[in-house]
């Protein structure tokens, strides 16, 4: 569930990029009073996701407006359907239309793209994670559609939880050293912090399993092939205490593979980076 303030935040600086210091049209040609009413009609196929923001985007501009939803979010949707109904002023449909349309329309897109992956890998105890690689400004409602479409998230952002990458391994002068002293850090700062570190090959592997029992949660395979990758998992459920973690170089066409390998999770990019915006549009309806 998206949190309530931090959405706030997010509309407010839309808000203030697209309206700036007047909607001049809207301002030019309607009545303040004038009340209206739209309807959200679906050009595309796919899964629909916002249903819920764009409710919250228009209440937050007018408590009093009447929001009508015709679907859910995660609902298969079809060209041609309706997936709400506002009824408002005038002025505060126009204003909120683009803000909701670019808000649904990437987030339908995300969660389209993600339903493809999960449905990909069914039938196997591998679950789907997202990651970073959002649009600036923009993660809090990517990663929620990511959920919608029936994958995880992931960290939110570099405060949530150590993830000792390959540059922080390089920088910091070697494997072992980083994990001891991401593992000091956590129990100074926030003992609750977990730390998840990446292996780059089997090598990396046999030293975490040495070095970090009690002090990491998940190991991240990166860049592994299939094949590695089996074993690799195989080697770290035999010694336990370890989740483990795909990622690198994993699409629809070779997921399969790497959920074959037994693997917690595989993160991929990909679901947000790669993801198309679906078409939607806000039509009046004329009473």
């Amino acid at each position: 569930m998206v949190d309530q303030h931090d959405l706030y935040k997010l509309l407010d600086a839309a808000f203030l990029e697209d309206i700036g210091e007047g909607d001049h049209s809207t301002l030019a040609c309607i009545a303040a009073t004038a009340k209206g009413k739209a309807a959200l009609k679906i050009k595309d196929n796919g899964v629909l996701a916002g249903v819920e923001i764009a409710k919250q985007i228009f209440l937050y501009k007018d408590p009093t407006a009447l929001f009508t939803p015709h679907m859910q979010d995660g609902e298969l949707m079809q060209q041609g359907q309706l997936a709400f109904t506002i009824e408002s002023c005038i002025s505060t449909i126009l204003q909120c239309e683009r803000v909701v349309l670019n808000c649904m329309q990437r987030m339908s897109g995300i969660a389209t793209l993600t339903r493809q992956y999960v449905d990909a890998i069914k039938g196997y105890s591998t679950q789907l994670l997202d990651t970073r690689k959002t649009t600036p400004n923009f993660r809090l409602l990517e990663k929620e559609a990511v959920q919608i479409g029936g994958g995880k998230n992931h960290r939110f952002g570099l405060y949530d939880m150590l993830m000792l990458k390959d540059n922080h391994i390089d920088f910091c002068g070697g494997l072992q050293k980083a994990i001891q002293l991401a593992w000091d850090y956590a129990q100074e700062v926030n003992p609750s912090l977990k730390i998840e570190v990446e292996a780059r090959s089997l090598d990396d592997v046999k030293k975490i399993l040495l070095n970090a029992r009690g002090k990491v949660f998940r190991i991240m395979l990166d860049n592994f092939t299939p094949l590695a990758l089996t074993e690799a998992v195989a080697l770290i459920k035999k010694e336990g205490g370890f989740e483990t973690e795909a990622s690198g170089g994993i699409n629809l066409q070779n997921i399969c593979e790497y959920a074959a390998s037994g693997v917690d999770f595989i993160s991929v990019g990909a679901l947000i980076h790669q993801a198309r915006s679906l078409d939607l549009s806000l039509k009046a309806i004329k009473v």
